[in-house]
């Protein structure tokens, strides 16, 4: 079965999930963000490569930072961009997934990104762009349920890749709430790809889904062993509505086993990174100390994180 994402010529024609994705795509992508990132390494310049397009932004599901480095994005390519909070409007009325896309179809949309709570919506959207001969309209994942983020986990890569250059000899670490983490799915899926030969999830049994071990990676529940010697470590957000009940007893004692303090970060490699997706709960999955210090990476991960969607959306655009 052909990959939905590709077309007949194994460009990039949607951007769903990592998973499945050649190498040298997910390469492609974290080359052309490199271009867009300036020697001052803070400032993502602004190209005229999307001029006269108009990027839909499609979220039914809230996320103000990722929608707000979307938008960023798209501008810095010169696109028009319209956001469109889907829940107040056309699901309110009654109106279907697909009806909405076809009358936004109608407005001579080129791109639309998807942030959906339900796991497949993205895939569906493009399938049925597919279906209507809709060639010319783009649709990128901004997230869909538990599923998949894949520019967020391109994102990680592209800061990966700029701190420790040579993937192939890295263990990484993710760490936390992994069975509702679309990111860490996503992460996983372009570690293995990009050739990172030790892949690490550590968390308690209840957040570790035994059938990740199928994925390649090693499964820790103690964080001390987990995290001996690895050069990049991925805190993982841990969701304040899933703290009660039988997945968890409480913040506080999640942050007792798991959260990365100094002491626990000393175990991994002098020179280790470590990353968070964000938004971070400070005291639960990440002390202050830590956050703030020398070895956080995680306001270049926002700054890459514009360059690497500016990437998704300009092969998506010239393909």
């Amino acid at each position: 079965m052909p990959n939905p994402q590709l077309n007949q010529h194994g460009e990039l024609q949607h951007l769903l999930t990592i998973e499945g994705l050649p190498r040298d795509v997910l390469t492609h992508i974290l080359d052309t963000a490199s271009s867009f990132v300036s020697i001052s390494d803070r400032e993502v310049k602004k190209v005229p490569l999307m001029r006269g397009k108009s990027v839909f932004n499609l979220f039914f599901e809230n996320s103000t930072r990722t929608r707000t480095t979307f938008e960023i994005a798209a501008k810095r390519l010169s696109a028009d961009v319209i956001n469109l909070n889907i829940d107040a409007s056309s699901a309110s009325k009654g109106e279907s997934l697909l009806d909405t896309i076809d009358n936004l179809a109608a407005m001579h949309a080129d791109m639309f990104v998807v942030r959906h709570a339900e796991s497949g919506a993205p895939f569906l959207i493009a399938q049925h762009l597919i279906d209507t001969r809709q060639h010319h309209i783009h649709v990128v994942n901004a997230g869909d349920g538990r599923h998949a983020h894949p520019t967020q986990g391109l994102l990680d890569m592209f800061t990966i890749r700029h701190y420790k250059q040579d993937l192939s000899r890295l263990t990484v670490a993710i760490v936390g709430d992994v069975l509702h983490s679309r990111v860490a799915r996503s992460d996983i899926h372009a570690l293995k790809a990009l050739g990172v030969p030790e892949v690490r999830v550590i968390g308690p049994r209840t957040l570790v889904p035994p059938s990740l071990a199928d994925l390649g990676v090693q499964i820790y529940t103690d964080m001390a062993e987990g995290l001996k010697n690895v050069d990049v470590i991925i805190m993982l957000r841990l969701q304040n509505e899933r703290m009660s009940g039988t997945l968890l007893p409480s913040a506080q004692e999640f942050f007792k086993n798991y959260g990365l303090t100094m002491e626990r970060l000393a175990l991994a490699k002098p020179d280790a990174i470590v990353m968070h997706p964000g938004p971070m709960n400070r005291g639960v999955e990440i002390d202050s100390a830590v956050a703030d210090g020398s070895q956080a990476v995680i306001l270049s991960q926002v700054t890459y994180g514009i360059a690497v969607r500016m990437a998704v959306m300009s092969i998506l655009a010239g393909n």
